[in-house]
């Protein structure tokens, strides 16, 4: 099944079809919302980053849709992605969508045979480089900076590369211990992205979910990463924006500009970057730019939920259906914003993404 992405107004219709079945009001014109006659469970798997956006979407969902029971394991992206794969989950979350390669050799266990996946980029977040220095708050760093402290050519604080960029700030002589993830992560994808787009003369590897080098300290998941900097001393490493507590975060210099990470300076890169080529209409897969010119936040994370256009079992299909309708709604981006500290999807993409839900069945 194939739909233009012009006809996304017209899928606009869905959301509140399917709002109906929950929240809507009733004929008289009252505020007493109808009762939900969706019953059934979802399970979910995939990114640890979108984890609590999942744990609000999940309660407001099922406060709504009492006969629905939703379960999520964010246990990871790659592992979201094969657990999705093999049929173990009716849903994935994932920091990176299935590439060409994957979605071409297909065999999703939860889909109807021949049916393709539908990915939505339902969650936009930045990325912090999160650091642990007594008494610095913020530091300012250009690409080239970030890559080298991770590529372990920059190995201490007072480092001129450091220093240089923040004149009056103390900068102690300590050594830096750079951790990443240990796990197959699509945040280190997005982050490593970001060092191959943005710093290409010192970071000379490709975008890829698995660390791809023997340096610093590693540790799994994003709780893992951010324990590991909170308990450290001179630590530095990336989690998503909503974990970053009292850590120190870093400015990213933009143009003349350092930019501090901000949910609408993150989804400003979403809305100037082009989608995948080649794919289908329901497939609204990202090549996010990351040297803007602008005061964007390039380190960012996408995080697509990920289901089946056709489902071997119909009835999951219309669970699936009304849950990525609610995540992807208005309501549903407003409660992921005051929960996880997203960036709500704009009005433009929204559009593309109810025309996309349209298909599932």
């Amino acid at each position: 099944m194939n739909i233009k992405r012009s006809s996304g107004i017209a899928a606009i219709a869905l959301v509140g079809a399917l709002a109906l079945a929950s929240c809507a009001t009733n004929e008289g014109g009252t505020d007493t919302p109808a009762e939900s006659t969706l019953e059934g469970t979802l399970v979910g798997a995939g990114s640890s980053a979108v984890g609590a956006a999942q744990e609000t979407w999940i309660a407001e969902f099922q406060t709504a849709n009492s006969g629905v029971t939703i379960t999520y394991s964010p246990d990871g992206s790659g592992a979201g992605r094969e657990t999705f794969l093999a049929g173990g989950s009716d849903f994935a979350g994932t920091d990176r969508a299935f590439n060409d390669e994957e979605v071409a050799a297909g065999g999703f266990a939860s889909c109807a045979p021949d049916s393709g996946i539908v990915q939505l980029p339902l969650y936009i977040s930045p990325i912090a480089v999160i650091f642990n220095l007594e008494g610095v708050e913020t530091l300012n760093m250009d690409a080239d900076t970030i890559a080298g402290i991770f590529a372990g050519t920059i190995t201490n604080w007072n480092d001129a590369a450091i220093a240089d960029q923040n004149e009056g700030v103390e900068l102690p002589d300590l050594a830096i211990t750079a951790v990443h993830r240990s796990d197959d992560s699509g945040t280190t994808e997005n982050f490593t992205d970001y060092l191959a787009q943005a710093a290409p003369s010192v970071w000379s590897y490709e975008a890829d979910g698995i660390w791809p080098i023997a340096s610093g300290e590693a540790a799994q998941g994003t709780s893992g990463v951010v324990d590991a900097v909170t308990n450290g001393t001179g630590t530095i490493g990336y989690a998503d924006a909503s974990r970053a507590g009292e850590l120190g975060t870093v400015a990213v210099l933009i143009g003349e500009d350092y930019v501090p990470y901000s949910a609408e300076a993150a989804a400003a890169i979403v809305d100037a970057s082009p989608f995948v080529e080649g794919r289908e209409d329901f497939d609204l897969s990202l090549e996010l730019d990351r040297t803007p010119d602008s005061e964007a936040y390039p380190v960012v994370l996408v995080a697509y939920l990920v289901g089946c256009e056709t489902y071997a079992d119909e009835a999951q299909g219309e669970l699936v259906k009304a849950y990525f309708t609610y995540m992807a709604s208005p309501e549903g981006q407003a409660a992921a914003a005051e929960g996880a500290g997203s960036a709500p999807i704009s009005e433009t993409l929204f559009e593309r993404v109810t025309a996309a839900i349209d298909v599932i069945s």
